[in-house]
């Protein structure tokens, strides 16, 4: 039997079209949407901090209501969305618009729908006779490799008082996961010698060393999927290499000097990551820049990372595990192929995390971006229900 649909609080709806009207593009400022939620928090009475990046114009933002003990639960999500640009919307998308029970707007699905409801829920956060405190997360640049939340959890690892566990609401359709792949990411610079074409062994052609560099990524994939490990609650259910990007070269009849790789691997939560980093830079130092700096010795490559996000392995038994399962009536947990800020929670802070929220990860970073109705409504029921389990 399908449930009734829910219907979501008319609070819930004003958030989302404050916070969808902010465009909060990852790597641009995210200060008027924070300052915008933290003077809202703050005239409620919540604690906060604001953790803010070196430019001083974007910045993680963490409030507490409630006792201040050890315990709780973090409940957190990013603000930043991905572009629109080269994305034929039917709508602006800045501006929310409801039509056949669907709310449309960057970022209505990842992931300013369940903000949205967090702040929606504040007040009643407030006035519940809490044992052990909320606390909501709020940060930056998820959306280009995770790059805000360290910061804040370096800052919450400070704090007198340790969370107990954290619940990034990114969207599962309000299913409980607890484990996700780790994600690495980095950019490959060859540097070589330039010269023309017809002498080749006058040069060093960049193009070609990273051309080498990107089948050795290839076969690395392809002995992670012949020999594993192997998880097939995953899907793909091995690690992945990945090259997205390479550039090089000025025209045909000149050796290129330089050349560009961005590449990435995804593991599983129990593949090390360490030892994957391992091959590729043993690749490099022992293999392929001796072979570019046979003539000239100042040539090579370096390695600029974009990203190092852990993966997420929270076990059945966990105590946030058990508490998400029952406020959504779970019986069973799942693992994505997608990384989110909860690896970080889990590694950097040593917080206990799931990943649970409304919304269909299929709907993000698409144009005409959608969350439903019913998610949102299910998001605040569940929200009610925590209340009602950290109240008195």
């Amino acid at each position: 039997m399908t449930s009734a649909a829910l219907s979501p609080s008319k609070s819930t709806i004003e958030w989302c079209a404050k916070l969808i009207a902010h465009p909060s593009v990852s790597m641009t400022p995210n200060m008027a949407l924070i300052d915008e939620v933290k003077a809202f928090l703050e005239e409620l009475g919540y604690e906060t901090l604001v953790v803010r990046d070196e430019s001083n114009t974007k910045a993680n933002l963490y409030a507490s209501i409630g006792p201040a003990v050890d315990g709780g639960v973090i409940l957190s999500g990013h603000s930043d969305v991905v572009p629109t640009e080269g994305q034929n919307w039917a709508s602006d998308p800045y501006t929310v618009d409801i039509r056949d029970d669907k709310l449309y707007g960057r970022g209505s699905c990842d992931m300013k729908g369940f903000l949205a409801c967090l702040l929606a829920k504040a007040h009643a956060f407030k006035n519940a006779d809490l044992r052990v405190p909320i606390h909501l997360a709020f940060t930056y640049d998820e959306e280009v490799g995770c790059l805000g939340v360290p910061s804040l959890v370096e800052a919450i690892n400070n704090l007198p008082n340790k969370p107990a566990m954290c619940i990034v609401g990114e969207p599962t359709e309000m299913k409980v996961i607890t484990q996700h792949k780790g994600k690495y990411s980095a950019r490959a610079h060859f540097t070589g010698r330039s010269g023309h074409s017809s002498l080749p062994g006058e040069g060093v052609n960049a193009v070609e060393f990273a051309s080498e560099f990107v089948v050795f990524l290839r076969k690395l994939g392809r002995k992670c999927r012949d020999h594993g490990p192997h998880d097939n609650d995953f899907v793909p259910n091995h690690t992945t290499f990945h090259t997205g990007v390479i550039k090089g070269g000025t025209q045909l009849n000149i050796i290129p000097q330089n050349c560009f790789v961005d590449f990435e691997f995804r593991n599983l939560p129990n593949d090390d990551r360490d030892a994957l980093k391992a091959q590729i830079f043993d690749y490099l130092d022992t293999t392929l820049i001796p072979e570019m700096r046979e003539t000239y010795d100042d040539v090579g490559v370096e390695i600029e990372v974009i990203s190092d996000m852990p993966g997420l392995a929270t076990g059945d038994d966990e105590e946030v595990t058990k508490l998400v399962m029952a406020l959504t009536g779970a019986n069973t947990t799942g693992k994505v192929s997608f990384g989110t800020e909860a690896g970080v929670f889990s590694a950097l802070g040593d917080i206990p995390t799931v990943v649970c929220g409304p919304g269909n990860i299929e709907q993000a970073h698409k144009p005409d971006e959608f969350i439903e109705m019913d998610q949102l409504g299910r998001c605040e029921l569940f929200l009610d229900k925590l209340i009602g389990v950290l109240a008195k």
